[in-house]
């Protein structure tokens, strides 16, 4: 499998060997963030997901899980941000919702005042 990492500006073209769902070899990252990344990406890949979540009175507050979660985990994870509702005021880096996924929780990135 090749990859591009994504993990700093450098883009490296990576080639994974796996086989039984096993990462037998790496090659190509030039650090061991690539390493890692490639590893990841083809076994369970993970994303940060970034949204919005109403406010009690309509308007809307940007989060993001503060850790990457399960890509396979977006849409139920989604189906729980979109019950949420918040009320100010919220400040950026806050605690939207704990645990949204395993131990990740979903902070704030925008502040919304009374």
């Amino acid at each position: 499998m090749r990859l591009t990492c994504v993990e700093c500006p450098m883009g490296c073209e990576i080639e994974v060997e796996v086989s039984d769902g096993k990462v037998l070899s790496v090659k190509g990252n030039t650090c061991p963030r690539g390493k890692a990344y490639a590893e990841n990406e083809v076994i369970c890949p993970r994303r940060v997901l970034t949204t919005s979540v109403r406010s009690a009175d309509g308007k809307m507050v940007s989060v993001k899980t503060a850790f990457p979660i399960k890509k396979s985990e977006t849409f139920a994870v989604m189906e729980k941000i979109n019950k949420i509702t918040v009320t100010a005021p919220v400040k950026i880096g806050q605690v939207v919702c704990e645990n949204i996924s395993e131990d990740i929780n979903l902070i704030a990135t925008s502040n919304l005042n009374d």
